[in-house]
C-alpha cells in the first residue's frame, strides 16, 4: 500500500518513517509538517493509506481528512484522546495514541491491509469476511463464524458459534447491506439468518439448531418465498 504521514512535529515523523521502513507492505512515499503541502501532493498523487496526526496549527487532522479523496484509509495519530469519536464517525481505520509501540502500530496497519485487499477483490470473489467499527477501529469478522444477528436499537449484535458475541454500532439496513445477499435474509425487525445454518421453519418460526429466531409478520412473504427456492 502506498502512504502519506501527515505531522506538524518532525520527531513523530521520524517515528512513522522508522516503523514504515520495517513494514513489507507500506509504502511510505512522504512524510509532511506542513497540511497544504500534503494536500497538493495527494491531490497529484492519490494513496492508499495516510498517517495523519489530529492536533495540528494550520488545519486538523479531521478536516484534512475531509478533503482527502473518499477512497483513502486513515489511521489517525494522536496524543489526545478526547479525539478518538470524531475519528471514529469519520471511519479510520484505527487510532494510535502517541506514543504506540512498533507492535501497536503494525496491528494498526494490518487492518489497513486486510480492508485494502476486501476493497480491492474481484467482483466474483465469494465474500468471505466482514469489516465492522469496534472499538474506534476495523474488526475483521469470519461471515462463516456468524450463527445469526440480532438488532439492538441503534447497535446490531453479532453471535457466533463459540457462543461468545460483538457489539457493533450500526444500524440493521447498514448491516444487511454489507452481507452477501444470497447467504443472509433478514426475517425480522430484529433478526438476520444465515441460510445454510436454518435447519426447519415451523410456525413461524426458524430454527438455527437449539436456537429459535421469530418471523416478522412483514417477512413472513419474503422468508416463504425464499424457501420455496
Amino acid at each position: 500500500m502506498t502512504a502519506i504521514a501527515v505531522d506538524d512535529e518532525p520527531l513523530a515523523l521520524e517515528v512513522i518513517k522508522a516503523f514504515c521502513s520495517r513494514v513489507d507492505f507500506i509504502d511510505l512515499k512522504k512524510a509532511f509538517t506542513e497540511t497544504g503541502e500534503a494536500l497538493e501532493y495527494i491531490a497529484k498523487e492519490p494513496v492508499d493509506l495516510l498517517f495523519l496526526d489530529i492536533n495540528m496549527p494550520s488545519m486538523t487532522g479531521i478536516e484534512f481528512y475531509k478533503q482527502a479523496p473518499k477512497s483513502t484509509m486513515v489511521i489517525f495519530t494522536t496524543a489526545f484522546s478526547e479525539y478518538a469519536i470524531e475519528g471514529f464517525n469519520l471511519s479510520a481505520i484505527d487510532y494510535l495514541l502517541k506514543p504506540f509501540s512498533f507492535a501497536r502500530f503494525v496491528a494498526a496497519s494490518e487492518k489497513a491491509k486486510e480492508y485494502h485487499a476486501f476493497m480491492h477483490q474481484k467482483d466474483t470473489a465469494v465474500q468471505q469476511y466482514l469489516f465492522v467499527r469496534v472499538d474506534y477501529s476495523m474488526m475483521k469478522i469470519a461471515i462463516a463464524d456468524i450463527s445469526y444477528i440480532e438488532g439492538l436499537d441503534n447497535y446490531v449484535k453479532l453471535h457466533f458459534d463459540n457462543g461468545k458475541s460483538q457489539l457493533v454500532r450500526m444500524s440493521m439496513k447498514a448491516i444487511t447491506e454489507k452481507l452477501p445477499d444470497n447467504e443472509f435474509l433478514r426475517v425480522h425487525r430484529s433478526y438476520i439468518v444465515p441460510l445454510s445454518r436454518v435447519s426447519s421453519v415451523r410456525n413461524k418460526i426458524i430454527h438455527l439448531g437449539k436456537t429459535e429466531i421469530p418471523v416478522g409478520t412483514n417477512y413472513v412473504e419474503e422468508v416463504s418465498k425464499r424457501f420455496k427456492e
